[in-house]
């Protein structure tokens, strides 16, 4: 690849002014979920492995959480096993359970722990049921909301606890642990817990400073069908308000209510950016301006610089 000096100059100045975010989260943890979307496309899992990456060499102690929703929902069909989503949740009977823990132990956590060599990133690949990591129940049968029907979810399961010790272990090893959402009760029955969920449990069990949803969306938007109605930041009580006004609906309802644990049991900053901007990690990690929408616990907290003019949800 030729570099004109007018691009060393820009590259230059890209490094000095991410220098002080560099300094600022060297040896925190973030924890990055990214649903099963983008690993459908492999140029745009290439650019995001690439920039966990990027803070993986910066020092970051990065934990990776992946879905594969359409990866299991592609799989079912030519199988000709049927596929039920409701709320955003996924129902699980006998047969998906196991068609589960192909694609996401087997296709998708292997894929990336691949591309992850390639790209001289030490991962590490394990599943919620490793070492205990995600200790679950399966889900009672459950009343939807506005509804009197009852629906069983199936082999899902809901969190009990969490012990991080094995990804502790890992990090202190300066290794990335890539980690598949696949759980087990007491008995070994296996679980499908939902990525994001899990994903806010470790966050919140880490005290990561940082989780990060990758969607296919630019971010948390005040219309579902309006790109330009980013929301730049927000907080607890701003993501209520869209949740009842219905700009959230689907499948960005689990992310809400993985956004609101997170925050609630200790994680300082959610990001929602999207998976397909080549800089929508490192511009939202690495700028005051961000890609995506940032989420804390109140607002009021965040600095002037971080108030940005326009886009914000009060």
């Amino acid at each position: 690849m030729l570099m004109h000096k007018a691009d060393q100059a820009l590259a230059i100045r890209a490094l000095r002014s991410a220098a002080p975010y560099v300094r600022l989260y060297k040896g925190k943890t973030f924890v990055v979920k990214a649903g099963g979307a983008v690993f459908g496309d492999p140029a745009a899992t290439r650019t995001l492995i690439e920039q966990l990456g990027i803070l993986h060499y910066f020092g970051v102690r990065v934990v990776l959480v992946h879905g594969g929703g359409p990866q299991l929902s592609e799989l079912a069909d030519a199988l000709g096993v049927p596929t039920r989503i409701v709320q955003g949740r996924r129902i699980t009977d006998e047969k998906s359970i196991d068609l589960t823990a192909m694609v996401l132990n087997g296709l998708i956590n292997t894929r990336i722990l691949a591309l992850c060599r390639d790209l001289a990133i030490d991962a590490v690949g394990l599943s919620g049921v490793d070492a205990g990591l995600v200790r679950a129940h399966k889900r009672p049968p459950v009343k939807l909301e506005g509804s009197d029907e009852a629906v069983d979810f199936g082999y899902v399961g809901d969190i009990d606890t969490v012990d991080t010790t094995v990804i502790r272990k890992l990090l202190d090893s300066a290794l990335m642990p890539v980690v598949s959402p696949l759980s087990a009760d007491e008995t070994g029955l296996l679980l499908n817990i939902n990525a994001d969920t899990v994903a806010a449990e470790i966050g919140a069990a880490l005290g990561a400073e940082k989780l990060i949803l990758c969607t296919g969306a630019p971010g948390i938007l005040e219309r579902v069908n309006d790109a330009g109605s980013l929301i730049s930041y927000t907080d607890l009580r701003g993501l209520e308000r869209l949740r009842r006004e219905g700009s959230i609906t689907d499948g960005m309802l689990p992310k809400a209510a993985a956004i609101e644990r997170a925050i609630r049991g200790g994680v300082r900053r959610v990001h929602v950016v999207s998976y397909e901007a080549p800089e929508g990690i490192l511009g939202e990690v690495f700028t005051n301006e961000g890609t995506g929408t940032l989420i804390v616990a109140d607002v009021n907290a965040l600095t002037a610089a971080e108030q940005k003019p326009s886009g914000a949800l009060p």
